[in-house]
C-alpha cells in the first residue's frame, strides 16, 4: 500500500476573472470598481505572455479530480490558458470586451515600483518577477489535453469582459457598477 497524500499540480498563467481579487489583470491593467479608460501594459511589445481565466482553471481541476487514481500518485499539468503571443492580445480584448476601442495603452510604471521597493514588500516581489514580462514564456498542454482530451477555453473577450464586469469596470445602463448595490 501507498503511503503519503495524492497531488494534482496545475501550472497555469497570470490568473484573471470575475472576483479575482490580488492579481495582474485587476492590479495592473485597469482599476477596479470605476469604468476603464486606460490600459496599462506591464510587458514590453512584441514579448508573449500566458493568462489563465480562473473559471477555465477551475474546470480543468475539477476534469482532472474527476479522473481519481488514473492519474497517479503524483500529476503535474500545464495550462496553455490565453497566450497572448506579442503582448497585445490583453489589451485589444479590454477595449472589445469595454466597447472603447479608443483606449490608450500606457507602459507600466516599473520605475515606480523599483522606487518602492525597499520600502514595500509586494513592490519588491513584482520586481523580481518582472522577468515574465521581458522574456516570453509559454507552458504546453500536451500532457493536459492528451488526458482531458481538450483544455476548457473561454474565448479571451468573453473571458475579458465577465472581468470586468466582476471588477466594476463596466457601468450597466443605470451608470451603476455593476458590482455595486443601488443607492
Amino acid at each position: 500500500m501507498a503511503e503519503g497524500v495524492r497531488s494534482l499540480i496545475v501550472r497555469a498563467g497570470d490568473f484573471f476573472g470575475p472576483h479575482a481579487g490580488n492579481n495582474w489583470f485587476s492590479q495592473g491593467l485597469v482599476r477596479p470598481g470605476r469604468p476603464v479608460r486606460a490600459i496599462s501594459t506591464p510587458g514590453q511589445p512584441g514579448i508573449g505572455h500566458q493568462w489563465a481565466y480562473l473559471p477555465d482553471v477551475a474546470r480543468t481541476m475539477m476534469q482532472l479530480v474527476e479522473r481519481g487514481d488514473a492519474l497517479g500518485a503524483f500529476a503535474v499539468f500545464h495550462m496553455d490558458g490565453q497566450w497572448d503571443a506579442d503582448g497585445s492580445a490583453m489589451s485589444a480584448a479590454i477595449r472589445a470586451a469595454s466597447g472603447r476601442p479608443d483606449l490608450k495603452a500606457r507602459p507600466f510604471p516599473w520605475w515606480l515600483v523599483t522606487l518602492a521597493a525597499p520600502f514595500v514588500t509586494t513592490f519588491r516581489e513584482m520586481g523580481e518577477m518582472r522577468y515574465l514580462w521581458r522574456v516570453p514564456l509559454r507552458m504546453n498542454n500536451a500532457r493536459l489535453v492528451a488526458v482531458l482530451g481538450a483544455e476548457p477555453h473561454t474565448p479571451l473577450v468573453t473571458a475579458v469582459r465577465e472581468t470586468l464586469a466582476g471588477l466594476g469596470c463596466l457601468p450597466d445602463q443605470a451608470g451603476i457598477p455593476q458590482n455595486q448595490p443601488a443607492p
